[in-house]
C-alpha cells in the first residue's frame, strides 16, 4: 500500500491548512514562512475521518492493539485512527492518549505553596497505563518536526510494557527516520520541507514583515520581546 501524498495535500489545502507567504514562529524558535495548520482541519470530521484511515489502512496488517497518541490535539488522531483499524480488520483497537507530566514545585511568590510545572515529559495516566502493558501499539501524531514529541511518547510506552509496532503521522517536515525514533516503521502521509531560520538571521524579522499569532508560536514571540 502507498499514501497519495496529493491527495492528502488537496485535503489540508481546501481546509486551508497550508499557510504560506507568512511570517511564523515554530515549536524550534524558528522562523519561517510557511505552516501547515493541523488545527483546520479538525473541525472537519470527514476530512480527518479520510486522513486517518489512510493511516489505519497502513498499519492494518500489524495486529494492533492500542493506538496512542500525544494530547491534546493528537487524542482526535488515536480515536479516529482506532475506529478505521476496527472497520478494516473486525478486531478492536483502543484509543488512549498520553499527556504532558506535570510536577510540584515551590511557589516562588506563596511560602509554603506549591505550584505545578511541566517537565516537558508524557506520561500515561487514567488507567490507560494498564491498557498498553504487554500490547502492540500504534503511535500517532499530527505534524513531525524535530521529533521530540513522538519520542518521549514512545518511551513512556515502552516504560508501561507497551511494545510500539509504529508511528503514523500527517505531515512529516523534520525529515525524521523511523531510525531516527527507533521503531521498526513510519508512515507519513505527507513529507514536506519548510525553511527555517534562527530568529537572529530571520530576514522576515529585518523586513519588518508583521509575525503571524494565529498560529505557532508567534504570541509567546511578542511576550518575550515586550519591553520589561
Amino acid at each position: 500500500m502507498s499514501v497519495n501524498q496529493e491527495e492528502v495535500r488537496k485535503i489540508l489545502s481546501e481546509a486551508r491548512a497550508v499557510i504560506t507567504n507568512s511570517h511564523v514562529v515554530y515549536t524550534s524558535r524558528k522562523h519561517g514562512s510557511a505552516y501547515i495548520n493541523k488545527d483546520a482541519v479538525y473541525p472537519h470530521t470527514m476530512e480527518t475521518s479520510r486522513l486517518c484511515k489512510m493511516i489505519a489502512r497502513e498499519f492494518s496488517g500489524d495486529n494492533i492493539d492500542v493506538v496512542i497518541a500525544p494530547a491534546v490535539g493528537g487524542v482526535i488522531l488515536s480515536q479516529w485512527t482506532a475506529h478505521h483499524l476496527f472497520s478494516l480488520t473486525g478486531y478492536e483497537a483502543l484509543g488512549v492518549y498520553a499527556e504532558k507530566e506535570v510536577a510540584p514545585i515551590p511557589d516562588p511568590e506563596n511560602k509554603g505553596r506549591v505550584c505545578y510545572v511541566e517537565t516537558g515529559n508524557f506520561v500515561i495516566k487514567r488507567g490507560y497505563d494498564k491498557l498498553v502493558a504487554g500490547k502492540q501499539v500504534l503511535v500517532v501524531e499530527d505534524i513531525i518536526n524535530t521529533g521530540g514529541s513522538v519520542k518521549k511518547v514512545i518511551m513512556a510506552t515502552r516504560k508501561y510494557g507497551g511494545t510500539i509496532v509504529g508511528v503514523g503521522a500527517l505531515c512529516n517536515r523534520g525529515g525524521i527516520t523511523a531510525q531516527d525514533l527507533d521503531i521498526p516503521k513510519l508512515v507519513v502521509l505527507m513529507e514536506v520541507k519548510l525553511d527555517a531560520w534562527d530568529e537572529t538571521d530571520c530576514q522576515l524579522c529585518k523586513d519588518g514583515v508583521p509575525v503571524n499569532m494565529d498560529v505557532g508560536k508567534g504570541r509567546e514571540f511578542l511576550e518575550r520581546k515586550r519591553p520589561l
